[in-house]
């Protein structure tokens, strides 16, 4: 299961696709197979474009060019020169001819993306027109499901990004403009202070039976703010939602077009009315803007104005570098409960509290708690193990911080290090305790010095976190999958980065519960000269002790994770599973601090002395 499997594509076409094996059977992963050369295609643009000045009038013009990785020619006969050099139509019919299979649509994605960045200066009609109906072949409804196998897990936003930097330089005729094709549509306006505000009305095909709507409009106190005529346009993508959707993995759903933009720097807000695709009465929508940096939705920039059954009006903020673009999600397995964010927020302050306190004791009491190498061992690992977890807490309310202020890319990445890090370390340092126990009831006779302990405590407790953070980072960042979209954490969906937390969690949890078996084990055996029943009574009070000493410790409480993947929607299982970690911060200070008999006696005498104790340290 996991296993990659590449071939090569049939003769016909150039690259390779990728299986996986998934349940005993081969599952189509990535297909780069294509018959266009997108290389070749520029170049011949680019060499129309250079010779266009020679020639006084139109003639043909015949171009060889290079096709595929083993040195094959094909001829590409151009018309007539005139008909490329104002526009793009001299490429359109060999893309239309194309299939759009996965391994094409990567190409066309690659292929407008270099003509949005290097041929789009003088944007006309005539050279929309050609770049839209190319964006157009891939946008079609019925080949939705071939982005899922686009090797390129972001082609879909750099089409997105694209087709907005290409649209936002189209030169207006007349003061307006307007270009439709079946799946994607622009349309500009000139605005000026005197304009009675402006809207775009887009009704567009959804799929063969179906049709969607949607508008933008720039409301008047917005207009008045423009100290000369300007330019508006917008741009519509009725498919591009579900493109996103299932290129991406992601669970939001988006569910009505999307919607980009191309304002003055002057207009701030805007007013979108989207008609939803989903009318269901049980799922409220979400106005969203796309963060263009860091490539995700942010529900920061927008917010609802008024929803209901069939359409949804959102106020959203414009930025030109940032929110360009906009939808609505719904999001029906999504599970959202403010009694989940009021256990999150009372926990972790109660956490961080009892882990301040719980170290503020440790200090208080170590020299009397130290004395034998087995007690410092154990409380060496406690404080490790609250010092790790409370500076996880802290990075946990910072990264969320980071995130919903929208602030810097690289500020959330450094958050989401530091957060994987620690969370690693409390883990490693809960199996580093959990190995301390075994050696305590296995290895009797067996002794080793605090030097070696420490340093082979800190190698497990923090060298291996972080070697697994860095190169997580390192994998994962330069393809810009290491962040998740809408959190600061590790990113899931794309690259699976999420793995190198997780995976690690869960063997510490598989190994510390054999830990606590083998304790149960060993410390349930009867004293000497017990009955029956007072047998049977003191090993269930000292089974009940050890496994609930053990349990936060240990943090066998994070097992309670594997019932929300199990069952993602059910509040009882999300529940459990935050009132059990949110509190693990106080219940470290209960099991590890105050439930201990050395440690309460050391703080009475440090704390309370007696009046004997009082009268002879006189």
């Amino acid at each position: 299961s996991g296993t990659i499997c590449i071939q090569p594509c049939s003769p016909t076409f150039h690259g390779e696709t990728s299986f996986v094996c998934k349940d005993k059977k081969w599952e189509m992963f990535t297909d780069a197979c294509a018959n266009l050369d997108v290389q070749s295609l520029f170049q011949v643009m680019e060499l129309l474009r250079f010779l266009w000045p020679i020639f006084i009038t139109c003639s043909p013009l015949l171009t060889i060019i290079k096709l595929g990785a083993k040195g094959r020619r094909r001829i590409i006969e151009h018309r007539l020169l005139c008909n490329c050099q104002a526009d793009f139509s001299c490429i359109v019919p060999d893309i239309l001819s194309s299939p759009a299979i996965p391994g094409n649509i990567a190409d066309i994605v690659e292929l407008l993306n270099k003509i949005s960045l290097m041929l789009s200066e003088n944007v006309n009609r005539r050279k929309m027109q050609s770049y839209s109906t190319i964006a157009n072949h891939i946008l079609n409804s019925s080949i939705i499901s071939n982005w899922a196998f686009v090797k390129d897990r972001n082609a879909s936003l750099t089409l997105l990004d694209s087709v907005n930097l290409f649209a936002g330089k189209l030169l207006l005729r007349n003061g307006s403009e307007n270009i439709q094709e079946r799946f994607i549509s622009t349309k500009g306006y000139s605005i000026h202070k005197n304009t009675s505000g402006k809207s775009f009305e887009f009704s567009m095909e959804l799929n063969k039976t179906s049709n969607i709507t949607g508008s933008v409009i720039i409301p008047e106190e917005e207009v008045l703010m423009l100290p000369n005529t300007s330019k508006a346009i917008s741009i519509a993508f009725p498919t591009l939602g579900a493109i996103i959707e299932t290129s991406r993995l992601d669970p939001a759903v988006v569910n009505g077009m999307v919607l980009s933009v191309s304002l003055p720097e002057e207009l701030q807000h805007i007013l979108l009315t989207f008609e939803k695709v989903n009318k269901l009465e049980n799922v409220k929508a979400q106005c969203v803007a796309w963060h263009s940096t860091e490539r995700r939705w942010d529900n920061k920039a927008c917010k609802v104005k008024s929803d209901n059954i069939s359409s949804v009006v959102c106020m959203c903020k414009h930025h030109r570098r940032t929110f360009k673009s906009f939808s609505i999600l719904m999001s029906p397995t999504m599970l959202r409960s403010v009694v989940l964010d009021y256990i999150t927020c009372v926990g972790l302050g109660l956490s961080i509290f009892s882990l301040i306190l719980c170290l503020i004791i440790e200090t208080v009491v170590w020299h009397h708690v130290t004395k034998t190498q087995i007690t410092y061992m154990r409380h060496f690992c406690l404080v490790n193990i609250a010092a790790s977890l409370l500076i996880a807490d802290i990075l946990f309310i910072v990264a969320a911080i980071v995130h919903n202020t929208a602030l810097r890319y690289r500020l959330c990445v450094a958050a989401t290090f530091f957060l994987h890090f620690f969370y690693l370390a409390l883990f490693f340092w809960m199996f580093t305790l959990g190995l301390l126990i075994l050696y305590g009831l296995l290895f009797v006779f067996f002794k080793i010095t605090r030097c070696v302990f420490i340093a082979t405590a800190f190698f497990i407790g923090y060298g291996c976190p972080l070697v697994i953070s860095i190169l997580t980072v390192a994998i994962t960042e330069p393809k810009n999958g290491y962040l998740r979209s809408g959190a600061c954490w590790l990113n899931w969906y794309e690259t699976k980065a999420l793995l190198a937390f997780v995976v690690p969690a869960l063997s510490i949890i598989v190994v510390n519960l054999a830990v606590v078996v083998v304790v149960v084990v060993k410390t349930g055996r009867p004293s000497v000269g017990e009955g029956c029943k007072s047998q049977d009574l003191s090993n269930m009070i000292r089974i009940s002790k050890n496994v609930a000493l053990l349990t936060p410790l240990l943090g066998l409480t994070w097992g309670f994770g594997l019932a929300t993947i199990v069952d993602s929607s059910s509040l009882a299982f999300h529940v459990t599973f935050a009132l059990l970690n949110a509190f693990q911060g106080f219940f470290i200070l209960l099991f590890g601090t105050f439930l201990d008999r050395k440690t309460r006696e050391a703080l009475r005498k440090n704390c309370f002395p007696s009046k004997r104790e009082c009268s002879l340290a006189k």
